[in-house]
């Protein structure tokens, strides 16, 4: 029976834990000691503490986030309340910040604040021995990372073959954008380049083909993101598939000639736009060159095979309405195969709330915080930019309606024409989730050819194009007539990231 258990609740059980592989393998002569236990926030509390206290360990580490707090209360609370002498110990970017008044800080016997890669084991040491006067919150300095074991021996071959491997090959970043917890890391730090890449190897001798780097700032250090992109592609296996978050105003030459070099399929780069007005990005200290951005990304989508992920954010104080729909328009007009509208949170420990008077910022006191109203958007226009935002996933970013979303977004604004049907949906559907796609299906149609008068063989061209490439076989029967020889149901076709990206290139 293991005397340590490191446990968290992950949004989907595909994620593995990256921080909990971390602290297992710096554990050092306890790590025989310990064991990792995951769960999914959709499980039951009482069944987690159930699981974690089967095998009797003396020590329990909980990983807590913005997204699974809820739910690790009430299991921290079960824990205590079925075993007082249990040692329990927090960590994780939610109870870093502002923890002093947080109920799941309450119950815990220690809080480790910050980078406990270190930290936990030293603790774990001392409850072990039995020392006392340790003292209940404990702030752990960001550790060098040669100083560290690396994790990457954590992940079992289950995790291997079944679920994202996350890797890094920095910490940090340099910029000071407010709403961001990043702002607060600074200065960037790398880890040793060969051995990092020897630990690559190592993963890939595995059968690891799925990488996701968690590097905020991947590409701002060229030199090394150069020398790792050369590694993978000079080992180009089948299914190899690598993401990246970038910053979009940072592409040197050396950097576009190594990413032009690698085939369709293969990259997928998450890019932090954010806003593109000037004085919002002033306004919250984002350092950003807005033209060299969208430069930067139709470059990439013309030259280059890599999935572009441009991310944008509703909310931010001082932007209306207006600017949203303008900064949406030029963004979409650069191209990026998906474009993520993110709604502004107030993460704990970022300063984003001192905008609070000044822009009549209101945040909803529930995780995720996110804002409810500005003093330049109010309540019932933020709600329908969350529609909105909720919609263009549906539709847009599932990559299953590239024909018939060019028939929405005709017209002088992609913003204000999907903002459109994003209310004509929300009235005729009552919904923003659980919408079957053969009923998302009919409300397009109704929507395109009743509400804006589109031509039928038109409406049902695009539609019936993309029902075929996404290789359905629940056709609505108001799409048959436009069925073109040879176009029916197809092979249902694998699931994931390389499908994903092959809808969105048309394939």
């Amino acid at each position: 029976m293991p005397s340590i258990v490191l446990a968290t609740l992950n949004a989907k059980w595909i994620h593995a834990s990256f921080g909990l592989r971390c602290l297992r393998a710096n554990l050092g002569d306890l790590r025989e000691h310990s064991a990792i236990l995951e769960f999914e926030i959709a499980q039951r509390p009482a069944d987690v503490a159930e699981a974690i206290l089967a095998v009797k360990p003396r020590i329990v580490g909980l990983g807590v986030y913005v997204w699974n707090v809820t739910q690790t209360l009430q299991l921290a609370r079960i824990l205590k309340a079925v075993r007082p002498g249990l040692v329990l110990v927090l960590g994780g970017p939610e109870v870093s910040h502002e923890s002093e008044a947080q109920p799941i800080v309450a119950v815990a016997d220690h809080l480790l604040r910050g980078e406990a890669d270190l930290a936990f084991a030293d603790l774990c040491r001392r409850v072990l021995a039995g020392e006392t006067g340790i003292p209940r919150v404990i702030d752990a300095p960001p550790p060098p990372l040669e100083a560290l074991a690396w994790p990457y021996d954590e992940y079992t071959a289950t995790d291997v073959a079944h679920r994202v491997v996350y890797v890094e090959s920095s910490r940090g970043c340099p910029f000071t954008c407010e709403f961001c917890l990043s702002s607060l890391d600074v200065p960037v730090r790398r880890a040793p380049l060969s051995p990092f890449l020897q630990q690559m190897q190592r993963l890939l001798d595995r059968g690891v083909r799925h990488f996701k780097f968690v590097d905020r700032t991947f590409n701002l250090g060229a030199a090394a993101a150069v020398a790792v992109l050369r590694f993978f592609r000079e080992r180009l296996a089948d299914g190899l598939f690598l993401h990246f978050e970038l910053v979009p105003d940072r592409l040197p030459e050396p950097l576009c000639a190594e990413i032009a070099a690698f085939p369709p399929g293969v990259l997928q780069f998450e890019v932090g736009v954010q806003t593109l007005d000037p004085p919002t990005s002033e306004r919250i200290a984002r350092r950003q060159d807005h033209a060299r951005a969208l430069q930067n990304l139709r470059w990439l989508r013309e030259h280059t095979g890599a999935h572009v992920h441009a991310d944008l954010i509703a909310g931010l104080p001082g932007e209306d309405e207006t600017t949203f729909r303008r900064g949406f328009d030029a963004l979409w007009a650069a191209g990026p195969h998906e474009i993520q509208v993110g709604i502004l949170k107030r993460l704990r420990g970022t300063p984003i709330g001192r905008h609070d008077r000044e822009h009549g910022m209101l945040w909803s006191t529930e995780p995720p915080y996110e804002v409810l109203a500005t003093g330049a958007v109010p309540f019932p226009a933020m709600q329908a930019l969350k529609r909105f935002a909720r919609y263009w996933d549906l539709v847009a970013n599932s990559g299953r309606w590239t024909a018939t979303l060019a028939l929405l977004l005709r017209g002088p604004s992609a913003a204000a024409a999907f903002g459109a049907f994003a209310e004509w949906l929300h009235g005729a559907a009552r919904a923003t989730a659980g919408i079957a796609q053969e009923r998302l299906a009919r409300f397009l149609w109704q929507y395109l050819v009743d509400h804006r008068g589109f031509a039928g063989p038109e409406v049902g061209a695009a539609m019936a194009a993309d029902y075929a490439r996404s290789a359905r076989h629940d056709w609505p029967e108001f799409l048959r007539p436009y069925v073109a020889p040879g176009s029916g149901p197809r092979a249902r076709r694998a699931a994931g990231p390389a499908a994903r990206q092959a809808r969105h290139r048309g394939g």
